[in-house]
């Protein structure tokens, strides 16, 4: 299992995270940032932002290998490759 490690910035409108991935064979570094709208609609303030960086970053390692993030992005764009994303991020948050 990968280990994700998060940091956190405040950005204009959101936050900007600084997320590095090792998998013990290895890292990778992603810069990523998200809006107070998009975190609202996906998370409607259940869980922290970092927390919805990890639950997101875990989304896509079960779909894809480290190497095959974008090393940078904006949140949102997941949708566009994974449709499925935000319904599933939904759901997760609703278990807890």
């Amino acid at each position: 299992m990968a280990t994700i490690q998060i940091k956190q910035n405040t950005a204009e409108n959101g936050w900007k995270f600084d997320v590095t991935v090792d998998d013990g064979r290895g890292s990778s570094k992603h810069s990523v940032t998200l809006s107070k709208a998009l975190y609202d609609k996906l998370t409607a303030g259940d869980i922290t932002p970092e927390d919805l960086i990890r639950k997101s970053f875990n989304f896509l390692l079960e779909r894809e290998p480290k190497e095959s993030i974008l090393s940078s992005f904006d949140l949102s764009v997941i949708s566009r490759y994974f449709p499925e994303y935000e319904r599933v991020i939904k759901n997760e948050i609703c278990k807890r």
